[in-house]
């Protein structure tokens, strides 16, 4: 296996990532045929995801020196002496710190154990990125979907004085992976799930390849996760099927209710930051960037 290359999709998360899964799964038998193998979660329904990969989760935990072995076994295991895909938005960990004003703490110690797991090259390295406000918004929507909150004005504090940005995670990126190429692409420049295919294997023949036939991870509307709300601060939990039915039922009601919004002046702040990153990370040695 030391001579396999690998592939990394890192994400990022609400980026579209369960989307790119899907096309993978949709188009597996073509890029089997391309002589690749495949590795992503089936965290979002996707139908032959079955990637379970351990990486370190918790802040001030010792990066077990065997934790890199169970992560060997992982990656081996799916790419079958083949180049592997690997796709998992959780490569920089978890997206609950973000309530706490930490951006992505564990990434350093998650990138140094999937690069000791893999022994050949990292051919590529693509990471989607979106903007904070957005990010930070619809993060917060997608942990109210599964688990109780607190109400979003009481997290703006946390997010306005985020430790951290983009920059340092695409450094910890080429610093601790080590890729041969490292890709930062703009979630507005992201296109297609195809297309992203081919920028993270450029010499993949995709012309056959087709789009997911559905969206995958859509978002709750603000009613339908009011309605969750209710149910979890009662002590309450959901099957999935009712979960799916209480989503559904509250679907088509698409008015705003506030449930999660910066102001203005927040938006223009978080803004002006994103945009500076975008010049930083622009001008950083060993990235491509767009």
């Amino acid at each position: 296996m030391t001579s396999l290359p690998l592939y990394v999709h890192a994400g990022a998360h609400r980026t579209g990532t369960s989307s790119f899964q899907m096309c993978l799964h949709e188009n597996r038998a073509a890029l089997g045929n391309a002589g690749l193998s495949l590795a992503y979660p089936g965290r979002d329904g996707i139908p032959s995801g079955d990637l379970a990969l351990r990486l370190p989760g918790t802040i001030g935990m010792e990066v077990a020196d065997k934790m890199y072995v169970r992560a060997q076994a992982t990656l081996k295991d799916h790419s079958a002496e083949r180049p592997l895909i690997l796709s998992e938005e959780n490569i920089l960990g978890r997206m609950f710190h973000f309530m706490k004003g930490q951006f992505y703490p564990m990434a350093g110690p998650r990138c140094e154990v999937l690069r000791a797991a893999w022994a050949g090259p990292i051919a590529h390295v693509l990471l989607v990125i979106r903007p904070y406000d957005g990010l930070f918004v619809s993060g917060f929507r997608k942990r109210a979907e599964d688990n109780p909150v607190p109400p979003f004005n009481d997290l703006r504090p946390h997010y306005m004085a985020m430790d951290r940005g983009w920059p340092e995670i695409v450094k910890i990126l080429r610093d601790s992976l080590r890729p041969e190429k490292l890709t930062v692409l703009p979630y507005e420049d992201r296109g297609t799930s195809v297309s992203l295919l081919e920028r993270l294997v450029p010499d993949l023949a995709t012309g056959e390849m087709v789009e997911p036939a559905r969206l995958v991870n859509l978002s709750a509307t603000d009613a339908a996760l009011e309605a969750l709300q209710k149910v979890y601060v009662g002590g309450q939990k959901l099957r999935r099927r009712k979960w799916k039915t209480l989503i559904d039922l509250h679907g088509e009601d698409k008015e705003p209710r506030g449930f999660a919004a910066f102001s203005p002046q927040e938006i223009d702040e978080l803004s002006k930051r994103y945009t500076a990153d975008l010049k930083k990370m622009s001008q950083m040695d060993g990235v491509s960037f767009g």
